[in-house]
């Protein structure tokens, strides 16, 4: 593995019943990159976060982690977790009944010598990696009474929280306005100069130009190839993506 390369999915094909999801697809993801993956509905674009995240088992292929001799094969989302790989989708999935904090530490609270939760330490934690991020919310606030933005952001300081190496969003600018959308790029790019590499899945081809540094196209479940931003003109990538210019 390369040296800076932070994931690498070599030869993945995937099948459902009769039909070819991925054919003998590649992705290179290295720290500190924020890498579109891009294709039309139907390209393999899903498919291929899903077999990152265990959410779908594959047929071939394999996949590296930084810092990992052994090929990794992820069985849940769980693990893929364990692995350092965190997911935030479109649609949070956080808990809107419980506070900001609690979403933060779900699953692994700090807890006293009784076993039992220590709020001031969890409230307090929070708000440090909060503040650390920029994310202005207090951790006492109801999850529900946060916005879409909000959400995602908390989504993405838990995922930094449990020290992810890649972090995947998905669709994540879809119900955002354009204020929200500056941030959560000013936030990526911040992750980015901590050296967390960013898959980054969007139909929005402005907001690839403006905080992309490479672009993965598939089509019809084959990689059509890898490209620097700068060197891969709108037209180009939507004639990549169609297959006819």
């Amino acid at each position: 593995m390369e040296q800076n390369v932070v994931l690498e999915m070599r030869d993945i094909s995937k099948n459902f019943t009769g039909v070819r999801a991925l054919s003998h697809v590649d992705f290179t993801l290295r720290k500190g990159e924020i890498h579109a993956l891009m294709g039309e509905n139907g390209a393999g674009k899903s498919t291929l976060i899903k077999v990152l995240t265990g959410v779908h088992e594959f047929e071939s292929g394999t996949i590296h982690m930084a810092g990992n001799s052994n090929a990794i094969i992820n069985h849940s989302p769980q693990e893929a977790q364990a692995n350092g790989i965190s997911t935030v989708y479109q649609e949070v999935n956080l808990c809107p009944n419980l506070t900001v904090a609690e979403n933060l530490f779900i699953g692994r609270e700090p807890r006293n010598k009784l076993g039992m939760i220590n709020w001031k330490e969890m409230n307090s934690r929070s708000k440090v990696l909060l503040e650390s991020l920029d994310i202005e919310v207090a951790p006492t606030t109801l999850l529900d009474e946060c916005s879409i933005a909000i959400q995602q952001m908390i989504a993405i300081a838990r995922a930094v929280d449990m020290k992810c190496k890649v972090l995947i969003l998905d669709e994540p600018t879809s119900s955002l306005d354009d204020d929200e959308v500056a941030k959560l790029f000013k936030l990526m790019n911040r992750l980015k100069d901590e050296g967390v590499g960013i898959i980054f899945v969007t139909h929005f081809l402005e907001q690839v130009y403006e905080v992309c540094d490479k672009i993965t196209v598939l089509r019809n479940g084959e990689l059509v190839g890898e490209y620097d931003v700068e060197n891969l003109p709108r037209v180009q990538l939507v004639a990549k993506m169609m297959g006819k210019d």
